[in-house]
């Protein structure tokens, strides 16, 4: 299994050179040059498995066994799935009204993302363990990554994560889970901006190909393939825990809905598809539509700002995982990828071609959510079920509410409410912290402020130069 670039301008390489990859040296993301492709009697087989189970199925097609054998693979999801406080890693909650939702963010810092993340951290200490290297992480958050990729690589000694985080546009409690955590090896930045501002100067770092070679600069963000890998496994689990049998041809149907930001999950829904898992899937976003206007009319363009909601996760304009699913709809055509992309890079505004315009829009549903629209799916969803969602589980179980009956559903849900308060809080609803999460209030934090008018970019380059005086 080798992978290339989106653009097509990177050559090939292996999952080891995707997973210490950022984006590819001709700006592109990193993709396996081949899909597997399953059929019916392995979907049968591995639908009794278990969600630790798939992921280990599924890393087992896209590592080969020369990189990580499949012993030690499955040891590693093992070890990282270890600190998960449900048994089963990710639990379907099936409530009334036909509403499936799938809880997957069991993990410690109760976001989805620990899933994904935490496998990612037990592949790169494998790797560095083995190479004798130092890799410093650069992530840019909108609220969860940040404090999910700290934790997947919290005092390890040859790895120093940096990790810009919106200034005011989190939740108090992600803030925390990411400034208390005082280890030599974690350095947070508190830029006064937005999520898209962030990662102006993280892409201006990677663009410079020598600094990004002497410091070993990697992401953990989903333009991490390792990332987007894990995330594939939801699907596989949503299906089989929804369908009503595996019996009938063809295979049925299972809607899953995908609250979408930076479009990590809605592209492993779409790689899941082209292996032949027999899926719809809706990408359910909140007021920063971008996705929803390039499904519904081939508009992939900027709105003026990015505007804040309850679902503060998804308030991302620019989803770079977009140009995955492009690429994945164009049949792999890098070189279409690229002007597409340079040409939105140029002017942030972009008109689809039609016929991959209508690929995608045959393939995938959207739907944008407003923050009123949260507040009553959060409050209906208590008022039948005595169950509280986050405002992004809100975003799918709002599409739910609004269709008809008829095709088996399920909604993703990224994060715990617990995270939440406000938005719970404007539904007249008050949330029961955990004690892990109300400790965070009393404990000692670290930062650096990142000013509007400073260079970011160039306060990164002067941080990560001095971290490595220690190497």
């Amino acid at each position: 299994m080798e992978y290339v670039s989106t653009r097509g301008g990177a050559g090939t390489i292996d999952f080891e050179g995707a997973l210490f990859s950022g984006y590819a040296s001709d700006g592109g993301l990193f993709m396996p040059q081949r899909i597997p492709s399953l059929d019916r009697d392995t979907l049968r087989r591995w639908s009794c498995f278990s969600y630790q189970e798939l992921v280990k199925e599924l890393c087992s097609l896209f590592i080969t066994a020369e990189l990580i054998p499949r012993h030690t693979l499955n040891d590693l999801i093992d070890k990282a799935f270890s600190r998960f406080r449900h048994k089963d890693v990710v639990h379907l909650s099936r409530l009334k009204d036909g509403l499936n939702v799938l809880e997957l963010w069991h993990g410690v810092t109760y976001a989805f993302k620990d899933l994904s993340l935490s496998c990612t951290g037990q592949f790169l200490q494998y790797f560095l363990e083995k190479r004798k290297k130092h890799v410093t992480i650069l992530v840019g958050t909108s609220g969860d990554t940040g404090s999910s990729a700290i934790e997947s690589v919290r005092g390890q000694k040859n790895m120093d994560i940096f990790v810009l985080l919106p200034k005011g546009f989190c939740t108090q409690i992600q803030e925390l889970q990411m400034t208390t955590v005082i280890e030599d090896n974690v350095h947070v930045f508190a830029a006064h901006g937005n999520s898209d501002e962030i990662d102006e100067p993280i892409k201006e770092l990677f663009a410079d190909v020598d600094f990004a070679r002497k410091y070993n600069l990697m992401s953990l963000n989903s333009v991490n393939w390792s990332r987007i890998m894990v995330q594939i496994a939801h699907h596989f689990y949503a299906y089989f825990q929804c369908a009503p049998s595996l019996d009938a041809t063809p295979l049925p149907e299972v809607e899953i809905v995908v609250p979408t930001g930076g479009g990590g999950n809605i592209t492993a829904g779409c790689i899941a598809q082209k292996m032949g898992l027999p899926i719809r899937l809706v990408a359910v976003v909140n007021s920063n539509d971008i996705i929803h206007r390039a499904v519904q009319h081939g508009d992939f363009s900027l709105s003026k700002s990015v505007k804040a909601t309850l679902a503060s996760a998804m308030d991302i304009q620019e989803p770079y995982n977009m140009e995955r699913i492009l690429w994945l709809f164009s049949g792999s055509d890098s070189h279409l990828t690229k002007t597409l992309m340079e040409q939105f890079s140029a002017s942030k505004s972009l008109k689809l071609p039609e016929d991959l315009h209508r690929k995608l829009s045959e393939t995938l549903r959207s739907c944008s959510i407003s923050d009123e629209d949260i507040v009553r799916a959060i409050k209906r969803c208590w008022e039948e079920n005595h169950y509280l969602l986050c405002p992004h589980s809100a975003v799918a179980a709002h599409y739910h509410y609004s269709q008809p009956d008829g095709i088996p559903r399920c909604c993703l849900a990224p994060a715990s409410a617990a995270k939440f308060q406000d938005a719970l809080l404007q539904a007249g609803l008050v949330p029961q912290l955990p004690p892990e999460i109300t400790a965070l209030t009393v404990m000692e934090t670290r930062s650096t402020p990142l000013e509007q008018g400073q260079d970011w970019a160039q306060a990164l380059r002067e941080q990560i130069e001095a971290v490595a005086q220690r190497w």
